[in-house]
């Protein structure tokens, strides 16, 4: 097995990105985001790096 670093910010992408209900279906399609509202950069550069698994909409 190989370990792979990340960011709080990525680990926590990667795990909403990995969501199933029952019957396979994701969750959480997408992220509704207002940027310079108090969000961290990291969040921002994690969901940019997920754009094309979880899309970010403005």
């Amino acid at each position: 097995m190989k370990t792979i670093r990340l960011t709080a910010a990525q680990a926590m992408v990667r795990y909403i990105e990995n969501q199933f209900n029952e019957v396979g279906d994701r969750i959480i399609e997408g992220i509704w985001v207002i940027f310079g509202h108090g969000n961290v950069a990291g969040i921002g550069e994690a969901l940019s790096e997920a754009k094309d698994r979880l899309p970010t909409y403005r």
